[in-house]
């Protein structure tokens, strides 16, 4: 060691203070761990509070009463076209982030958990050096790796703070509203922010390269919003790829190709949204015994054990689904394993939602996934043209559906498009993990006017008995 330089040591030194870490820590210091958080950021909360899921929501929350505004016209109520002022609305999201991160702060001084602030990268399997932090290495009994993920960057051009080609933390900046704004990529993330961004008055042009927007989502639950957002957006060019791209004092002026036509265009902004990486790199793993696979996502099993005894990794760093909840959930099982506990992740339906407008919400097995599997599965489809609390809300175009073992009726996967869905995919998901029967669903008395009806009345598709569905076996 360095003369001078500050050492300490620690039970549990938990790597990244997002939703897996600061879970990992809460959970860890409930069950009597002595725990220390590292992260380069000073406060928890990670990616998902600072420059994802929070601010995102924030802007999708205001775009949402922009439509609703505008659609309200037919019903009687008119108002005056919105005034956007990006001070305050961006002193509203920085308000609602403040809060929460407060929050988080104060329950890790009410646990004890210490928080120190740099960057960790590994000298062995029990030790890390700190870059940027009073602590200069840390020696642990165990760690758990929380760093998270990243956007990737459109090949041969990295983001540039302030720069007109942005990723998804450059868009929630809100730096000005871009008269025309270009989204590569026809994910989620790009299609949340094209939402955001057209309803402030963006005109919103989306390309992608697959022949579809949000590939592997099934088919019926993207129809909806696809027709949707061609209302919204000035452009949807599917099948199409960014032949080039050049950022200008005023513009980036774009190449783009598709079918047969190759065309030169200029946007104000540019939103690359062509997924995220996992943040493994700079970790120095190779001092360790922790494996990872070709696209740099860390190997662990059921318990979130890594390769290595001594250390275990949550959340987007190990791949898969990159969503808070499962970071979360991970980061708990994981802080019980290392305290002796026999916890494992065995969820079998992780719900997800998009926030666009209408939102798609899913859980359990997909369409697509059984037809690729080749899984047999009864499907119950109720459209919300016969929901009446979806036609008092002027939102008939929606759907819910249910996938049901064909012997049993055992529910096996649900999926959701509409408004609200995120608050209805719960109902699914507790179906999915106690393993009910669509009977039992059906059984349920859901309150009326309410969208959560359409999953009853999807359920009652099995038994032949929907009450607003004239079904074959009648017919």
């Amino acid at each position: 060691m360095v003369m001078g330089e500050l050492q300490q040591e620690t039970g549990l030194l938990i790597i990244g203070n997002g939703p897996g870490g600061y879970a990992a820590a809460f959970r860890a210091a409930d069950l009597g761990l002595d725990v220390t958080m590292v992260d380069p950021a000073p406060r928890p909360g990670g990616v998902c509070l600072y420059t994802g899921c929070i601010p995102s929501k924030t802007l999708l929350f205001l775009s949402e009463l922009i439509h609703d505004a505008a659609r309200s016209g037919p019903m009687g109520v008119t108002f005056d076209r919105p005034r956007i002022d990006l001070a305050v609305l961006r002193k509203w999201k920085t308000e609602v982030i403040g809060s929460l991160s407060g929050g988080l702060l104060s329950l890790c001084t009410q646990r004890g958990i210490q928080l120190l602030k740099g960057q960790a990268r590994f000298e062995d399997s029990r030790t890390v050096r700190l870059e940027g932090a009073e602590v200069r290495r840390v020696r642990f009994k165990q760690a758990i790796i929380a760093t998270g993920s990243r956007p990737i960057p459109y090949p041969g051009l990295p983001f540039k703070p302030g720069g007109r080609i942005m990723d998804s933390t450059g868009a929630l900046a809100l730096a000005d509203i871009p008269e025309r704004l270009l989204i590569i990529g026809g994910g989620y993330v790009g299609l949340e922010l094209g939402t955001a961004y057209s309803a402030l008055g963006s005109r919103v042009t989306v390309v992608e390269m697959a022949d579809v927007l949000l590939p592997g989502i099934d088919r019926d639950l993207v129809e909806p919003l696809q027709r949707r957002l061609r209302t919204i957006f000035e452009d949807i060019r599917l099948q199409t790829r960014v032949a080039g791209m050049q950022e200008t004092e005023t513009g980036v002026d774009v190449v783009l190709e598709g079918g047969e036509a190759t065309t030169k265009q200029r946007f104000d902004r540019v939103l690359v949204a062509i997924g995220r990486r996992p943040s493994s790199t700079e970790l120095d793993l190779e001092k360790t015994k922790v494996a990872t696979d070709k696209r740099g996502c860390i190997i662990v099993d059921e318990q979130l054990r890594t390769a290595d005894p001594a250390i275990f990794a949550v959340g987007d760093v190990t791949g898969g689904m990159m969503l808070a909840n499962k970071a979360s959930r991970e980061g708990k099982i994981a802080a019980e394993v290392i305290a002796g506990g026999h916890s494992a992740f065995d969820v079998r339906a992780i719900p997800a939602v998009i926030y666009t407008d209408p939102q798609i919400a899913w859980c359990g097995l997909t369409e697509e996934e059984a037809r690729t599997k080749n899984i047999p599965v009864k499907i119950l489809r109720f459209p919300w043209k016969f929901s009446g609390r979806a036609h008092t809300m002027g939102a008939p175009e929606g759907l819910t559906k249910i996938l049901v073992q064909p012997e049993n009726g055992r529910i096996i996967g649900v999926g959701i498009v509409g408004r609200e869905t995120e608050g209805l995919v719960s109902e699914g998901s507790l179906a999915i993990e106690m393993g009910a029967l669509a009977e039992d669903v059906s059984l349920i008395l859901h309150p009326h006017p309410t969208l959560s009806e359409t999953e009853g009345e999807a359920a009652e598709l099995y038994l032949g008995s929907s009450t607003h569905i004239l079904s074959k076996k009648t017919a």
